[in-house]
């Protein structure tokens, strides 16, 4: 017994002494860089769980004002003579600065039909976003009849310090007033949940949370873009990266990135605390989906059409299949993935595990939803193909897509999936009249290292997609048959 008594002495120490060892590099390390400025440290008031459960629409939006009132007065009202720059969208006088442009698409916002409604439609938005990275799925929404209720998830679109507070059963409560103002909008009618990246986690948890209480609307089709059902390994180790701000001489601790914030409708800045309820929420709907299973719920769940590239930093690509897809029912469900481009100028200096992932992907054995992929064609050239496995079926289709994958593109990404190439904001290509203040899709920069204030990687991701337009072909498959004409777009508050 002492021998042992020794043994679990020794262990606990060396425990100790690598805790030790972290918590002093990390907190050495968050010394480094920028300091933080009043975005960092200063939240507004957002709306909690239970106080979103208790709101209406009109609630909602009239706390949502008083939350970007307070942005305006503390932050916007008092920024610094250093940071009034025009990379700062804090300024008011930035190119960038949102409550200038057109549109302020960091706020709730819904739509409504011209004519008589079909349908409606809820936006759930990504991690560090808002509601202006699925506006154009919103708009093809409206087009086709759907009245549409996209919400701002609590700790977004205002500051970044407010995702370092936010949790996510908060956003699983915006989820579910959204939900209840759509079913307001448009009784009786089927409802459609679109969630991109953090916002398809929180749309699958509510489907199966539907699957147990009816009550809360159960949606008659899921719509994923980049679905956060499982995370990179580095996720689950988040919350060790903030230990050392339990002291407040290294508060920075508490972020992972302080970077400028130029960008009008997403934080550059990410707080640990967003890293942990991602993954808080990713165990979460793990959980929901090994219970639905148990109790065979998961026959309940509604079609699902997913868009995803098999190269993902954000999220765990191919648990978007084993998570998700390959648990689901036969019941007209769609998994679109774009693959790398193979013929890309880059090709060889590639990693061989980037052309190894689409074998991830590839049916081994017949599944019980459509597997469709978007690759690149013949070697040398810029053609793309369509590759399809029907339900039930190993053997595949292919059709030559009029839409080229570019050679400059050696893949798509986690951010590029929801916008087009004229996206004003994260198009190559921008529409002159889609003004959102900068064209940061558009920048392809060259010069020497440690001269921007951004790292490189920042504008080498590419941010919009060239198959988006197939993407909307799909989507109006299951809104409306062909050639139905799309009416104007009003929005509204």
């Amino acid at each position: 017994m002492a021998l042992v008594g020794r043994i679990l002495k020794f262990i606990l120490f060396v425990l100790l002494i690598v805790l030790a060892t972290i918590f002093g590099v990390r907190a050495v390390e968050s010394m480094r860089g920028a300091p933080l400025q009043p975005w960092h440290t200063q939240a507004p008031d957002d709306a909690s769980a239970s106080q979103i459960d208790t709101m209406d629409w009109a609630q909602w939006l009239a706390a949502e004002d008083t939350v970007f009132r307070q942005v305006e007065t503390e932050i916007v009202a008092k920024v610094s003579p250093e940071q009034q720059i025009p990379q700062n969208r804090y300024w008011a006088k930035a190119p960038m600065h949102a409550p200038s442009l057109a549109t302020n698409w960091n706020r709730s916002f819904t739509l409504a039909p011209d004519g008589t409604a079909r349908g409606v439609a809820v936006m759930l938005h990504g991690m560090t976003d808002a509601p202006y990275s699925l506006r154009h799925v919103a708009l093809r929404y409206q087009q086709q009849g759907f009245h549409v209720v996209a919400i701002r998830l609590p700790g977004h679109g205002t500051v970044p310090a407010g995702l370092a507070t936010a949790k996510a059963e908060d956003w699983q409560a915006a989820t579910r007033l959204a939900v209840r103002e759509a079913s307001r909008r448009a009784p009786g009618l089927p409802l459609h949940i679109v969630g991109y990246s953090n916002g398809g986690a929180l749309a699958v948890a509510h489907a199966l949370d539907a699957t147990v209480n009816a009550s809360l609307g159960m949606p008659d089709r899921l719509v994923l873009i980049s679905p956060m059902i499982g995370l990179t390994p580095f996720a689950r180790f988040a919350g060790v990266a903030g230990w050392p701000a339990i002291l407040p001489a290294f508060s920075k601790a508490a972020w992972l990135d302080v970077l400028p914030e130029y960008n009008p409708f997403k934080y550059n800045s990410f707080p640990v605390n967003a890293g942990v309820q991602a993954h808080r929420l990713t165990v979460l709907l793990a959980e929901k989906m090994d219970s639905a299973a148990r109790d065979n719920r998961l026959s309940r769940m509604p079609p699902v059409l997913g868009l995803l590239s098999v190269v993902d930093s954000t999220v765990n690509a191919p648990a978007v299949r084993t998570g998700l897809f390959d648990r689901l029912p036969a019941n007209g469900s769609e998994l679109i993935l774009v693959d790398i481009n193979r013929n890309a100028t880059v090709g060889p200096l590639m990693r061989p595990s980037a052309f190894a992932r689409l074998g991830q992907f590839l049916p081994t054995a017949p599944r019980a939803y459509r597997t469709t992929i978007v690759a690149s064609g013949e070697a040398g050239s810029e053609t793309s193909v369509l590759r399809t496995f029907e339900p039930g079926s190993m053997t595949e289709t292919r059709e030559i897509l009029p839409v080229p994958y570019p050679r400059d593109f050696y893949s798509l990404s986690h951010i590029a999936l929801p916008f087009p190439l004229t996206d004003g904001l994260y198009g190559t290509q921008p529409d002159p009249a889609d003004h959102q203040g900068a064209k940061l899709g558009a920048l392809a920069l060259r010069g020497e290292n440690g001269v921007l204030s951004v790292g490189m990687g920042t504008f080498n991701r590419v941010s919009s997609n060239p198959f988006f337009p197939l993407f909307l072909d799909r989507l109006d498959s299951v809104l409306a048959p062909a050639g139905q004409a799309a009416p104007a777009d009003t929005v509204q508050r």
